[in-house]
């Protein structure tokens, strides 16, 4: 919009001056005009919230996942994973699902760099196009860079470390390079991350662990886009690898009797997936069609080997493969003042089964067919969309174990054979330029995890810990309700609530199991799934960005001025205050506080400065949580050189070495309380150079690639949802 505005306004400020110019004057041919839009910190808009990474060193200087607990109104802890403004996340990279386990999403993130990734879109109010199991929000990870006309190339990198009980070592890099020419465009990614890292663990006051482990993460994205008159043909690749090892000091009382327990964990992780897309392009820019083919396959295997017994007491595989083929068509339509009808269809297979020790104890299948259609129109300050997306579901599967005697017992998985419709709408009214109020509505389903089905998979165990899946787990139904004003991109106040049926929930007791042989009793924590009838999430928050040139200049000159964050003194504040509503429990809602500062210091060095914070006793699902959660504070000094072509940062995370987190269960008495302290507090410097290259292809016309044809999300990778 920025820029037909600008393009408008230059147009008839040349047409005025043709028609003022004397006649005495010659005329000056202008050959073109290039307009770069500057990128901005935080983005609003009404579906959802887009974070700048490639240019910002207090998110993108460690790991991804680094990166993204940094992010305001995101809390991730491991009691329910990821969630912002108080909805479950489902997590996209380049506009599809990731398909990996829910215990493998944290090493997934841990295992990829930040500076990898372009920006990260969080989508509070996913429209029909956006498959209905996508929960409550989308965090949508973009890795794509736009293709040039000749080679580009750009290194980043960084080194930190950590002192909490000994010195530790962390690393990352990756390198992209893309071009593009008259036939075809081509785009190559490529990244690792080195981790050291410890971490404390408490279990009530039954056992205490000590865990000192290494995550080492590897992968490689591949893209080629091949032009067949104004249609193409889009290829991607992509592979992760994570190779992690943990060793863990576990200390506990079991039947009476003290014990100590030194354990190894090995986990390996592969993931494949290969995308096809053939996007038909039409005389009318507006009208497009996309066909496309996914495939993906992820593999895992862990195992835990004890030093007491000198033998595997844990040894877990799975292998997850899923298909998926979509059809999109979209085309503008006469609705009020304008419209577009945007129509499609998916199908997609999933299957995922599990192995311990040989033995094939889940087998889980899914089938999904569905199909959609929204309308979007405009009457003069007001945007419609209305849509409905139709799911049909079928899972099935069977789950296996051995008792003591080693007797196999085989159960069914709970079957799903459901046809739903899933309804969203919205209404925006725009009051002015770049400031609207937004009405939202969706209803969403959520699938529980398979890791969560299968009732052998756990990742730890010892004397007084014990993890149970649940088969017989049922998808969670979501209805989404969203009140929001926006205003210049950063400042938004909004109201969301979320009502969930059959909501899946962690649930962590402390039982007792006695020896029957001794009658000696022994306690242990049960960490386990089930579903509650219901659920609601309200949430309340806000976002103020506070230019500091507020203290010296008039409000009305502060209103004309054209924001970029990458020059000004700035604090952003963001508040929160989410209250979790479940029958027959009391609970108190809890408060969230982000601050984000930027100080330009001389010679053009910034100063950033990031403050999290959850306090205590809030409830958080079943749980309370004891200690504030987060608790941080990040320090990023940046400048750039060269041109600009050089960003060279130094950090301090967590400095005070406050993050932590500690919660108790309230489902029943007696009250467990589950605790671990990382070694969040690590200094480092990081590097982002955009390395100068010289191809005989920057001499061509500039219009290689038909810029008629829309880049999906900006670059060159299959993005497009």
């Amino acid at each position: 919009m920025k820029k037909s505005l600008f393009v408008l306004s230059l147009a008839a400020s040349v047409f005025t001056l043709a028609q003022q110019k004397p006649k005495t004057e010659k005329e000056t041919q202008i050959e073109g005009v290039t307009i770069t839009a500057t990128k901005k910190a935080v983005e609003q808009k009404a579906d959802r919230t887009i974070f700048d990474f490639s240019e910002q060193p207090t998110l993108n200087s460690g790991t991804l996942m680094e990166g993204v607990k940094k992010l305001p109104g995101l809390v991730v802890t491991d009691i329910a994973g990821m969630m912002y403004q108080g909805k479950l996340l489902a997590v996209f990279m380049d506009g599809r699902p990731l398909n990996i386990s829910s215990n493998e999403l944290q090493g997934f993130l841990d295992g990829m760099p930040a500076n990898a990734v372009e920006r990260i879109e969080i989508i509070t109010q996913p429209g029909a196009e956006f498959p209905a199991t996508s929960g409550g929000a989308i965090l949508n990870i973009i890795t794509s860079k736009s293709a040039k006309n000749y080679l580009s190339a750009t290194y980043s990198g960084n080194y930190s470390f950590t002192n909490y009980d000994k010195y530790r070592s962390r690393t990352n890099n990756s390198l992209s390079l893309n071009a593009k020419n008259k036939f075809f465009g081509w785009q190559l990614n490529v990244g690792q991350t080195y981790r050291e890292n410890m971490m404390l663990g408490n279990l009530d006051d039954l056992s205490s662990t000590y865990t000192d482990g290494i995550r080492r993460g590897y992968f490689a994205k591949g893209a080629m886009t091949f032009d067949l008159g104004l249609d193409r043909i889009l290829l991607n690749y992509d592979i992760y690898h994570n190779n992690n090892d943990n060793y863990t000091l576990g200390k506990g009382t079991y039947f009476g009797n003290s014990y100590t327990r030194e354990d190894d964990a090995a986990t390996l992780n592969w993931r494949n997936e290969a995308v096809v897309t053939y996007q038909k392009r039409f005389a009318d820019k507006a009208k497009k069609l996309d066909f496309k083919y996914n495939y993906s396959n992820s593999k895992s295997d862990f195992s835990q080997f004890s030093r007491n017994f000198n033998t595997n007491t844990l040894e877990n595989e799975s292998d997850m493969n899923v298909s998926t083929f979509k059809v999109d068509y979209s085309q503008p339509v006469k609705i009020l003042d304008e419209g577009k009808i945007s129509i499609g269809g998916l199908y997609e297979m999933q299957k995922f089964d599990t192995q311990s020790f040989g033995f094939t104890n889940l087998d889980y299948q899914r089938q999904t067919a569905s199909s959609y259609v929204e309308l979007q129109a405009k009457l003069k300050k007001f945007d419609f969309t209305l849509g409905t997306r139709a799911e049909d579901y079928d899972i099935s599967g069977i789950t296996s174990y051995k008792d003591s005697l080693n007797v196999v017992h085989t159960d069914n998985l709970t079957p799903f054979k459901k046809f739903k419709l899933f309804p969203n709408a919205s209404i925006q009214y725009s009051f002015m330029p770049r400031i609207y109020l937004a009405l939202n509505y969706n209803k969403k389903i959520n699938l529980p995890s398979i890791s969560a089905l299968n009732p052998n998979n756990t990742t730890y165990q010892n004397g007084n810990s014990t993890t149970a899946g649940n088969p017989n787990l049922q998808p969670t139904i979501f209805d989404n309700y969203e009140i929001k004003i926006s205003a210049f991109d950063y400042a938004f106040i909004g109201y969301n609530v979320n009502v969930a049926k059959n909501q899946v929930m962690q649930i962590m007791t402390r039982e007792t199991e006695t020896d029957p042989r001794t009658g000696k009793t022994n306690d242990f924590i049960l960490n386990r799934q089930m579903n509650i009838s219901e659920m609601t999430i309200q949430n309340f928050n806000l976002g103020l960005p506070i230019p500091l040139m507020i203290f010296s200049k008039p409000l009305s000159e502060i209103m004309k001025f054209n924001f970029n964050p990458d020059k000004i003194n700035f604090i952003y504040l963001y508040a929160a205050y989410q209250k979790h509503i479940i029958p027959d429990l009391k609970t108190k809602g809890f408060l969230m506080f982000n601050i984000n500062s930027q100080f330009i210091l001389p010679k053009d060095v910034k100063l950033a400065i990031n403050y999290f914070v959850l306090p205590a006793k809030g409830n958080y699902y079943y749980y309370e949580a004891v200690k504030p959660v987060g608790n941080n504070v990040d320090i990023t000094i940046s400048k750039k050189f060269m041109k600009d072509r050089l960003n060279v940062s130094v950090f301090a995370n967590d400095i005070f070495n406050g993050q932590q987190m500690a919660f108790r269960s309230v489902f029943r008495q007696p009250y467990p309380v589950l605790s671990n302290k990382m070694d969040s507090r690590n200094f480092g410097f990081s590097v982002n150079y955009k390395i100068p290259t010289k191809n005989k292809l920057a001499k061509e016309a500039p219009n290689m690639l038909n810029q008629d044809k829309k880049e999906d999300n900006g670059g060159i990778l299959n993005s497009g949802q």
